[in-house]
């Protein structure tokens, strides 16, 4: 395809590079005294103005400008011999390097300004404090992004006390904010949560004003990138409230912006937009309307509303023109160019047009970013109008644009933009038909990721990131070419092939994990799967990719073998869901042997042969995509079940929590649930029986009803070290934390709660919980990947095995297979996956309850032993 530009350099050309734009680094133009965002060299500037010209220039996304701004205020005070006020411009200075990507300079001034601090006597000077608060509160931040979490939480801490001490509360409460950041980070969910307690009440104190407003809108940002979606709402609310009572129309426009953000994660897109008109009034701020209006334009393009889209475009881009150049305005038009692009594709006829435009937008950007000398921001835009060139199919000025976006990035640490370049390099290079340079690419662009876990954290939780859209596909495509047969040869992928295929698709599942929680999930002592001592266990791997479904299988002593079925993921996901509906049928059951039989064609029959001649009696599935909602026990060779074959497990990766049997030896139960009606849910009246069933076979604590709170669970886990945590009550799985949770007498408790909650008993429990039963549990209706937020709990909970139910059953039939599970469980002979598959053999054997949908939802997670 060849298109035709005309560029901002006012000359019609090829869709080419411009001369300015090849340079990379070289040959920058400053941005001119005229243009008023100069800072003079010529004339000695006071050291206090330079401090508020860095900050004005900070703030308004100059970095380098602030950079220049700071380091003449602290010359100035260095040759004063004003070791304070040097010391407080040597901190702001280290923001504004880190900003910049400039990582030894920053440590340089930090390091500066608190050698300075520790010459005073700061503990007699409230000034001097707060100057080192400030110190502090930057080393954090500074710890922080680059992954150093409890040593930035330690120095938060240190700055709020110093606060606290100095009676500044609105710094306070930006301290503790910053510390909840970092608990969160660590997965201290309960600390985080205490701690962003104490934020609400503290800014509840405050009387109305223009900070409090302020300080709500900041925690709200905090509660939405943690994922508390509907406390962030009702902070931003309270915000609003205080803006329109004080008449501050920036706070209102910024607050309904954010509202609008809430309203489209929670997919409530016809509130979300009318958010978003309302946050684009004449009297907000520039920058907040043209935002505004952007976010307007992407959920235009969501909702396929093609036409509104294209009329909303030319106004976005008078708004733009009008931007004085910073960081926030250069992301905004980036923003702004992908939006293009993405009506573009639509093939309407005119998207040689729309593409035209999208670059000429770019080209202000990178031009922007060269004024503010900003590498970052010109290597994301670089980046971006490479990947306008891609999709035009122009591959050569796409991959030269690319490899410039990424040597910028690279050279400032960016890694956040550098992986979309090393992904992009890949997917060119692929499709310019050289796989073995698209590979080291694409590997390029996976080791980038796993550098950088904790990062997308913060990043997912924007609204133009999308984890499936900008992470996942990494991933999958990258498992796509190293199990790609050579294409001459027919040539197999070679052992090391399979095993980096399988390597990754372990790291895509702990990366959706990662932001599943929006925190590194802990790490525990883990052993990989096929280093157990277990012969009779065969390990397999289903890999859904875009064409195929591949499927690894790993058997103890041998090496991996491969199967590729030539079925699409769009069939698989049909028949996915086709088979979840006949499962909800309890009056039929052939079609869903149909399908079942369709699936285990898919999965099993390819591996009869070798499971049959090494004996293999337990079957571990890594599942993978949509294969995930479906319980594997469902599958149907023509005659029988998988689980008349085999005992099953599933493993959430490819690595356990310290696998042991369990010991028979000492086996107690801390048994929790409802019978009654709670919090809209009904009634499980078959729950005291089965709570009652427990405590015949095991010895057992039981808390039912008003006895099952939220603080008695946790004071029981605390007091003694129960091997089995049982929890028959209602709750959910589903793919949004905040939606994932377990429902006590007094509240639901989250995910998030409930896994900080099990772990806290660690440090006075020398084992970890063995089993954790999640009885009367369910996957989200609707969600197609529900069964994460089942597969969170089961990392997160640090238990070793997790057993529960896909589905919710009113019947006899729960109380029943939950005996019958731990008759089979108190046998010292059989493992976890055997007691399983026994307590559902008794059911399907049984013709009252011969239909999967009694004995087929409960699913075995992590150690089948």
């Amino acid at each position: 395809m060849s298109l035709s530009l005309l560029l901002v350099m006012g000359r019609a050309t090829s869709f080419t590079i411009p001369d300015s734009l090849a340079n990379g680094t070289e040959g920058r133009s400053q941005i001119s005294s005229s243009e008023g965002n100069s800072i003079p060299t010529a004339v000695a500037i006071a050291p206090e103005n330079s401090i508020q010209q860095g900050r004005d220039a900070y703030q308004n996304g100059r970095f380098a400008q602030a950079v220049e701004a700071w380091e003449q205020a602290a010359i100035a005070y260095q040759e004063q011999g004003n070791d304070v006020q040097q010391a407080l411009a040597s901190s702001y200075l280290a923001l504004a390097h880190q900003q910049l990507g400039a990582w030894a300079e920053a440590q340089a001034a930090i390091a500066t300004s608190m050698a300075l601090l520790q010459n005073q006597q700061i503990s007699s000077n409230p000034q001097h404090r707060l100057i080192l608060a400030q110190a502090w509160n930057t080393q954090g931040s500074l710890q922080f992004a680059q992954g150093q979490i409890e040593d930035a939480l330690t120095s938060w801490q240190r700055a709020t006390t110093l606060y606290a001490a100095a009676n500044d509360s609105q710094r306070y409460i930006g301290s503790l904010i910053n510390q909840a950041q970092a608990q969160q980070s660590l997965g201290l969910y309960l600390q985080a949560r205490r701690t962003l307690s104490e934020v609400e009440r503290s800014l509840q104190q405050q009387p109305d004003s223009e900070l409090k407003a302020i300080g709500l809108q900041t925690l709200a940002e905090i509660l939405r990138t943690v994922g508390d979606l509907d406390q962030a709402r009702q902070q931003l609310e309270q915000s609003l409230a205080i803006a329109e009572q004080l008449n501050l129309p920036p706070l209102q426009s910024t607050a309904l912006l954010s509202l609008g953000n809430i309203a489209q994660a929670q997919e409530e897109l016809a509130a979300a937009l009318t958010f978003y008109q309302r946050a684009a009034t004449p009297s907000a701020p520039a920058l907040t309307r043209v935002q505004a209006q952007l976010n307007q334009l992407h959920l235009l393009i969501t909702t396929e509303q093609w036409s509104q889209a294209q009329a909303l475009l030319p106004n976005i881009e008078t708004q733009l023109d009008a931007l004085s150049p910073s960081r926030d305005t250069i992301y905004a038009r980036i923003n702004a160019a992908q939006q293009v692009v993405a009506i573009a594709q639509r093939e309407q006829p005119d998207a040689t047009t729309l593409y035209s435009k999208a670059a000429q937008i770019l080209v202000i950007a990178i031009q922007h970013a060269k004024q503010l000398n900003d590498s970052r921001a010109e290597a994301y835009a670089l980046g971006q109008l490479g990947h306008v060139y891609e999709t035009t199919r122009q591959w050569q000025e796409a991959q030269t644009l690319t490899e410039q976006a990424l040597l910028m990035a690279q050279s400032v640490n960016a890694a956040d933009v550098a992986y979309q370049w090393q992904w992009q390099l890949g997917r060119l290079l692929k499709a310019q038909q050289q796989p073995s340079e698209a590979l080291k690419a694409y590997r390029a662009a996976f080791d980038t990721l796993q550098s950088i876990r904790r990062d997308l954290i913060a990043t997912s939780s924007d609204l133009q990131f999308s984890f499936r859209d900008s992470v996942e596909p990494v991933y999958r495509e990258l498992v796509d070419l190293l199990l790609q047969r050579s294409p001459n040869s027919q040539q197999e992928p070679t052992q090391a092939n399979l095993q980096e295929a399988r390597q990754v698709i372990e790291s895509l599942q702990l990366a959706e994990l990662d932001n599943f929680f929006r925190a590194a999930c802990l790490d525990g002592q883990r052993v990989a799967i096929d280093q157990i001592d277990q012969t009779d266990t065969a390990v397999i791997y289903p890999i859904v990719l875009s064409d195929r479904l591949e499927v690894l299988l790993s058997l103890p002593q041998q090496p991996i073998r491969q199967y590729t079925a030539s079925v699409s993921q769009a069939e698989i996901e049909q028949a996915v869901a086709q088979l979840q509906q006949q499962l909800a049928r309890p009056l039929t059951s052939q079609q869903g042997q149909q399908l079942g039989q369709r699936l285990y064609d898919w999965l099993i029959r390819p591996l009869e042969t070798e499971l049959a001649t090494h004996a293999s009696k337990t079957l571990v599935f890594v599942l993978d995509g949509a294969l995930r909602n479906i319980p594997m026990a469902t599958l149907y060779d023509g005659d029988r079940y998988l689980i008349e074959q085999y005992s099953l497990a599933l493993a959430p990766g490819l690595q356990l929590l310290n696998p042991q049997p369990l010991s028979q030896n000492q086996l107690e139960v801390l048994a929790a649930g409802l019978t009654q009606e709670r919090s809209g849910f009904s009634a499980l009246v078959n729950v005291e029986n089965e709570l009652n069933e427990i405590k015949a076979k095991l010895p057992s604590q039981i808390l039912l009803n008003e006895a099952f709170t939220s603080s008695a669970l946790q004071t029981q886990i605390d007091a003694l070290p129960f091997p089995i945590v049982h929890l028959a009550t209602h709750g959910q799985f589903s793919s949004k934390a905040d939606e994932t949770f377990i429902l006590a007498w007094d509240r639901p408790i989250n995910v998030n709660e409930l896994s900080s909650l099990l772990r806290n008993s660690d440090d006075t429990r020398s084992n970890p919980i063995e089993l954790l039963v999640l009885s009367a549990c369910e996957t989200a209706a609707g969600d197609t990947r529900a069964t994460l937020g089942l597969a969170g709990i089961a990392v997160q909970a640090g238990a070793r095995s997790t057993l529960a139910s896909l589905w919710v059953l009113n019947d006899e039939s729960a109380a029943r297979f939950i005996s019958q599970f731990y008759q089979e469980l108190a046998d010292t002979t059989v493992s976890k996956a055997e007691a399983l598959q026994r307590a559902q053999l008794a059911l399907l054997r049984d013709p009252n309850y011969r239909h999967p949908i009694y004995w087929a939802p409960y699913v075995l997670i992590g150690n089948w032993l």
